[in-house]
């Protein structure tokens, strides 16, 4: 969160600040993240809202980000070329 926050780079992340150093701390991230912990994190969080009935599902949203669309999804319209343009002629 420090990193987001502030937009330091991870090597320049004060020690005192976060508990460790900013190099130790990536190392950490990247290795939680391959481990699939922050799924399980997210998810056990889910149950203990369930549980304590403090999750209120009824003005919720399903950002696509977060929600694969199997099979690609359905493709209404060409999409459009997010390449550079050619610049007009000047002759």
């Amino acid at each position: 969160m420090y990193v987001l926050r502030t937009g330091v780079a991870w090597r320049d992340v004060p020690a005192e600040t976060v508990g460790c150093s900013g190099v130790t701390a990536w190392r950490r991230l990247r290795d939680w993240t391959e481990a699939g912990v922050w799924p399980r994190l997210h998810a056990a969080l889910l149950g203990e809202l369930r549980r304590a009935e403090l999750l209120d599902l009824d003005d919720s949203a399903v950002d696509g980000s977060h929600v694969r669309a199997l099979k690609g999804g359905i493709t209404s319209a060409p999409r459009p070329s997010t390449g550079p343009a050619p610049a007009p002629s000047t002759t």
